[in-house]
């Protein structure tokens, strides 16, 4: 298979809201965290809490970011560019094209509407 049919036939990137990342990969606060950030469950990009970072498994990493239009952004891994904070989750995301977008104008999903995107992850990681 040439590389143009391999870059074909991957998946695309799903792009979720937030609310499905904390219900579906349970973000939590290290013990080590030295600081108070991103409601109390994130990780500084500096000192301390960065070198924490790099101590722990990449699977369970994520970097909150600064996006275009005033979103932001939560990825997979460890990014450095418009970097806000890191969060640790209690599941992996083993590298899945996944990201989540924390709107601006900041709503939460119903019910139903949280169900489906969590449906979305369920068949993801199948």
């Amino acid at each position: 298979m040439s590389n143009c049919q391999q870059a074909q036939s991957a998946e695309p990137m799903l792009t979720v809201h937030e609310d499905a990342f904390y219900e579906f990969f349970r973000p939590y606060r290290h013990p080590q965290s030295s600081c108070d950030i991103w409601g109390g469950v994130g990780l500084e990009t500096f000192g301390a809490d960065l070198e924490l970072v790099k101590s722990l498994p990449t699977t369970n990493l994520w970097t909150v970011v600064d996006g275009d239009g005033g979103d932001q952004w939560i990825l997979t891994g460890i990014h450095t560019v418009n970097r806000i904070c890191y969060l640790i989750t209690e599941a992996a995301h083993d590298w899945k094209e996944i990201e989540f977008r924390i709107p601006r104008r900041g709503y939460s999903l119903t019910p139903m509407g949280l169900k489906r995107q969590i449906n979305k992850l369920n068949h993801l990681f199948q």
